[in-house]
């Protein structure tokens, strides 16, 4: 079971039609509740063994939280939203209805109706303990005397068959995941004057010696969320629920955990962003191509890379053989190069794909939104190169051509993201002074994983990291020098000689996982919101650029159209707002989209060729001509892809996606 807690104000919702077709009839009219705990409550599948058991676990979750900010009003509100694995709906409301008779003792309860879609407004208090989650299930060892035999008999079986399905995952976990686990990492600060300084950090009383982090907070985070090796998020980070109010993305309860589902808005920015990166990649000078998913479990080359690989591999049994799903765009890159007639004259080659989708059997507790996936879109580019010189050269070059991609997204390299290096320490000594040049060139102190011995393909790789508002971390861009791979898939060129040679090989995604960007968008967006600034999106990916508003639909409606039409020319994304609503309401509407450029157009804008601009971020409002917002606009866009409108242009044209 998840819940979302919130101590509110108040809390008044409705509810408007049903979700499930044969739920019953609730009353009519709007339902309000003051100085309450709201109680979000996803009912899971995992639940449904023991139902009494998990009703008063729910019960005493509740009466915890209702005791730490003192209050005596609960309100039962059943929010599928919060789990992609819900329960029957049948038990899902059995479980409510339980826990508001036990409740109801002590309790002011007032349930929501289960199985409608409603509206509801609420005033959360904002203190510390105002927004809590909370995620429980049944223990297997918790005595449930309502359990009768049979179903004691049920669950042991449930739970065998799940051990089984768990150990038949586990042989299709890669040598190379295991060793993550067992490998010892040497931690240092590589400053950028070249010194290499070891760092120790202890858990418990989470201390760092070996460096002055008091200047480098993120770095510190970064770093001890790395030497502490734990990546189960706790809590939801507050990208979920932008990605949900933004009406973007969202969990898709009819597939695995980690497949999402995208809105218009949402298909529309991650679309820009993969348009983006690959034009970034092509002007870098690497072949675009395609490959399949899947490939052949047994195929020799293959088989031996999984196991060097850090993942766990979706099995796939198919009319004709065991397949697995790629986790990466090496496969194919890789089988082509190998078929390929290759001189050293042609060196280095590049080439790229984007794959769409990468596929990763995650565990369950980590994946977390849009930062951690089990189906993601991953851009990857190879370069294959003739010895380390080359290769040394090429990742520079690889290097600036990430750099133009994250700073073309919108991130802020020095500000936004931290650096790390994960090296042997026989390419440490062999290549040290290359590898302060990085460290050099990014301008920050970077972290640095140091091997004794090197287990996995490659001997070095570096990384852009990003701390999110959970202080959780997430690689963006990547490169890695692998060392073996040539070998393995029996990649060769002629030299100068006339004889085969095995390339050394880079592995670089310039961007990570479009999905792992947006992610660091939004947590961006929502730290600022924390930090009290105006939360906002890159303007080249803002769904709605530009916001016309009638003061009358009526009498201003036609020129609004106009206005419209012109900026469609202009490539600039424009919508009307053309609800009979006042005027407050929707610019207010506007700003809660995130609407970069809002304009209420009256008689005066009619008249004149001047429009009061509401740009967000800014206090005030700004006098602008028509040719002044676009070429605001073009400028702040220059460089980047253009979508249309993923939307109807009329808002009273448009459906809620999340209601």
């Amino acid at each position: 079971m998840k819940i979302l807690t919130i101590h509110a104000d108040f809390i008044e919702f409705e509810a408007k039609k049903r979700a499930i077709k044969d739920i019953g009839d609730v009353e009519k009219g709007k339902v309000r509740a003051e100085e309450c705990l709201v109680v979000f409550t996803a009912v899971e599948k995992r639940d449904e063994k023991k139902v009494d058991t998990i009703v008063q676990k729910y019960v005493q979750e509740i009466k915890n939280i209702a005791q730490q900010v003192n209050t005596k009003t609960i309100v039962l509100y059943p929010y599928a939203h919060l789990s992609s694995m819900l329960s029957s709906p049948a038990i899902a409301e059995d479980v409510m209805k339980r826990a508001e008779t036990i409740l109801s003792e002590k309790y002011k309860v007032t349930r929501a109706p289960f199985g409608w879609y409603k509206s509801f407004t609420i005033a959360c208090k904002g203190h510390p303990l105002s927004e809590l989650s909370r995620e429980f299930t049944v223990d297997e060892n918790t005595h449930d005397t309502h359990d009768t035999h049979e179903m004691k008999k049920e669950y042991a079986a449930d739970t065998k068959s799940e051990k089984k399905e768990e150990q038949e995952l586990k042989q299709d976990i890669s040598e190379a995941l295991k060793a993550e686990d067992t490998l010892v990492s040497h931690w240092y600060i590589l400053d950028c004057n070249g010194e290499l300084q070891s760092i120790t950090y202890n858990k418990e009383k989470q201390e760092f010696n070996g460096f002055d982090f008091s200047n480098h907070t993120n770095l510190k985070k970064f770093a001890a969320y790395e030497m502490a090796k734990s990546r189960v998020a706790k809590e939801e980070p507050p990208h979920v629920r932008l990605m949900r109010k933004l009406e973007l993305v969202d969990y898709e309860p009819g597939s695995d955990p980690g497949n999402l589902r995208y809105y218009p808005k949402g298909r529309l920015i991650k679309g820009l962003i993969e348009r983006y990166v690959t034009q970034k990649v092509k002007e870098y000078g690497a072949m675009e191509i395609e490959a399949p998913i899947m490939y052949d479990y047994e195929h020799p080359a293959l088989k031996s890379y999984l196991h060097r690989f850090p993942a766990r591999q979706y099995a796939i049994q198919t009319p004709n053989k065991k397949v697995f799903l790629r986790f990466a765009a090496c496969f194919g890159q890789f089988l082509e190069m190998h078929d390929a007639q290759i001189s050293y004259k042609h060196l280095p080659v590049r080439l790229y794909e984007m794959t769409r989708y990468s596929f990763r059997v995650e565990q369950h507790g980590e994946l977390t939104g849009l930062r951690r996936l089990r189906a993601f879109t991953m851009p990857d580019t190879h370069a294959f190169c003739s010895n380390l010189q080359q290769a040394n050269e090429e990742m520079m070059k690889r290097v600036e051509m990430s750099w133009q991609v994250q700073e073309g997204i919108g991130l802020d390299m020095k500000h936004d993201l931290e650096f790390a290096i994960r090296i042997t320490r026989d390419m440490w000594d062999k290549n040290q002074d290359y590898v302060k040049s990085l460290v050099k060139r990014f301008g920050k102190p970077t972290l640095v994983e140091m091997w004794d011995k090197r287990f996995f393909y490659f001997s070095m790789k570096y990384e852009w990291n990003f701390v999110d508002a959970l202080d959780k971390c997430s690689t963006l861009t990547t490169d890695q020098l692998d060392v073996e791979n040539a070998e393995r898939y029996d990649i060769t060129y002629v030299d100068k000689e006339s004889k085969k040679q095995f390339p050394l090989i880079l592995h670089c995604s310039p961007s990570g996982a479009v999905e792992r960007v947006m992610f660091a968008l939004l947590e961006r967006a929502a730290m600022s919101e924390i930090a009290g600034k105006v939360p906002e999106l890159p303007l080249w990916l803002a769904p709605t650029q530009v916001r016309l508003i009638p003061v009358s639909v009526e009498t201003h409606g036609d020129f609004c159209t106009k206005v419209a039409e012109r900026l469609d020319t202009a490539e600039v994304r424009v919508d009307i707002d053309d609800r009979e609503e006042s005027v407050g309401k929707r610019i207010r509407a506007s700003g809660q989209e995130w609407t970069p450029y809002t304009l209420v157009i009256g008689d005066k804008e009619v008249e004149g060729n001047q429009f009061s601009v509401r740009v967000r971020g800014k206090e005030n409002d700004i006098m602008m001509s028509f040719d002044d917002i676009v070429e605001q606009i073009k400028e702040k866009t220059k460089n980047r892809p253009y979508d249309t409108l993923p939307l109807p242009r009329l808002l009273s044209k448009r459906i809620i996606f999340v209601g």
